[in-house]
Protein backbone atom coordinates (compact mmCIF):
# COMPACT_ATOMS: atom_id res chain seq x y z
CA UNK A 1 0.00 0.00 0.00
CA UNK A 2 1.38 3.49 -0.79
CA UNK A 3 2.92 5.34 2.12
CA UNK A 4 0.38 8.19 2.09
CA UNK A 5 -2.36 5.66 2.87
CA UNK A 6 -0.65 4.27 5.97
CA UNK A 7 -2.17 6.92 8.24
CA UNK A 8 -5.74 5.81 7.43
CA UNK A 9 -7.68 3.71 9.90
CA UNK A 10 -8.78 0.12 9.23
CA UNK A 11 -12.32 1.09 8.23
CA UNK A 12 -11.04 3.59 5.65
CA UNK A 13 -8.55 1.08 4.25
CA UNK A 14 -11.28 -1.56 3.99
CA UNK A 15 -13.50 0.93 2.18
CA UNK A 16 -10.70 1.77 -0.26
CA UNK A 17 -9.98 -1.90 -0.97
CA UNK A 18 -13.68 -2.61 -1.57
CA UNK A 19 -13.91 0.29 -4.01
CA UNK A 20 -10.66 -0.84 -5.67
CA UNK A 21 -12.19 -4.26 -6.25
CA UNK A 22 -15.08 -2.62 -8.09
CA UNK A 23 -13.27 0.22 -9.87
CA UNK A 24 -9.69 -0.94 -10.20
CA UNK A 25 -8.07 -2.98 -12.94
CA UNK A 26 -8.02 -6.76 -12.88
CA UNK A 27 -4.84 -8.70 -13.57
CA UNK A 28 -6.86 -11.54 -15.12
CA UNK A 29 -8.64 -9.15 -17.47
CA UNK A 30 -5.34 -7.45 -18.37
CA UNK A 31 -3.89 -10.84 -19.33
CA UNK A 32 -7.06 -11.65 -21.29
CA UNK A 33 -6.65 -8.43 -23.28
CA UNK A 34 -2.94 -9.14 -23.72
CA UNK A 35 -3.56 -12.64 -25.04
CA UNK A 36 -6.55 -12.05 -27.30
CA UNK A 37 -6.29 -8.37 -28.21
CA UNK A 38 -2.58 -7.80 -27.70
CA UNK A 39 -2.01 -6.90 -31.33
CA UNK A 40 -4.21 -3.84 -30.67
CA UNK A 41 -2.44 -3.15 -27.33
CA UNK A 42 -5.81 -3.44 -25.57
CA UNK A 43 -4.09 -4.34 -22.30
CA UNK A 44 -2.19 -1.03 -22.29
CA UNK A 45 -5.30 0.98 -23.19
CA UNK A 46 -7.15 -0.86 -20.38
CA UNK A 47 -4.47 0.16 -17.87
CA UNK A 48 -4.53 3.81 -18.96
CA UNK A 49 -1.21 3.74 -20.79
CA UNK A 50 -2.52 5.32 -23.99
CA UNK A 51 0.73 6.78 -25.30
CA UNK A 52 2.69 3.54 -24.98
CA UNK A 53 -0.29 1.65 -26.46
CA UNK A 54 -0.30 3.83 -29.55
CA UNK A 55 3.48 3.53 -29.85
CA UNK A 56 3.22 -0.22 -29.48
CA UNK A 57 0.58 -0.48 -32.23
CA UNK A 58 2.74 1.63 -34.52
CA UNK A 59 5.81 -0.45 -33.70
CA UNK A 60 3.99 -3.62 -34.80
CA UNK A 61 4.40 -2.30 -38.31
CA UNK A 62 8.15 -2.67 -37.80
CA UNK A 63 8.09 -6.09 -36.04
CA UNK A 64 9.58 -4.56 -32.88
CA UNK A 65 6.12 -4.57 -31.34
CA UNK A 66 6.06 -8.37 -31.24
CA UNK A 67 9.04 -8.34 -28.90
CA UNK A 68 7.37 -5.61 -26.85
CA UNK A 69 4.18 -7.70 -26.67
CA UNK A 70 6.16 -10.65 -25.25
CA UNK A 71 7.89 -8.40 -22.71
CA UNK A 72 4.47 -7.17 -21.55
CA UNK A 73 3.74 -10.72 -20.40
CA UNK A 74 6.14 -10.06 -17.52
CA UNK A 75 5.34 -6.35 -17.04
CA UNK A 76 1.58 -6.71 -16.61
CA UNK A 77 1.55 -7.45 -12.84
CA UNK A 78 3.50 -4.26 -12.08
CA UNK A 79 1.38 -2.20 -14.48
CA UNK A 80 -1.81 -3.44 -12.81
CA UNK A 81 -0.36 -2.78 -9.34
CA UNK A 82 0.56 0.80 -10.34
CA UNK A 83 -2.93 1.42 -11.71
CA UNK A 84 -4.50 -0.02 -8.54
CA UNK A 85 -2.35 2.34 -6.45
CA UNK A 86 -3.62 5.30 -8.53
CA UNK A 87 -7.21 4.22 -7.88
CA UNK A 88 -6.46 3.81 -4.15
CA UNK A 89 -5.02 7.33 -3.98
CA UNK A 90 -8.00 8.79 -5.86
CA UNK A 91 -10.46 7.10 -3.49
CA UNK A 92 -8.45 8.13 -0.41
CA UNK A 93 -8.48 11.77 -1.55
CA UNK A 94 -12.29 11.69 -1.55
CA UNK A 95 -12.39 10.52 2.09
Amino acid sequence: MPRDLISLDIQQKTYIEARLTNEGPSLALAYFFWLFLGIFSAHRFYLGRTLSAVLQVISYLFVVGIIWWIIDLFLLPDMVRERQDEVRRRIAERL
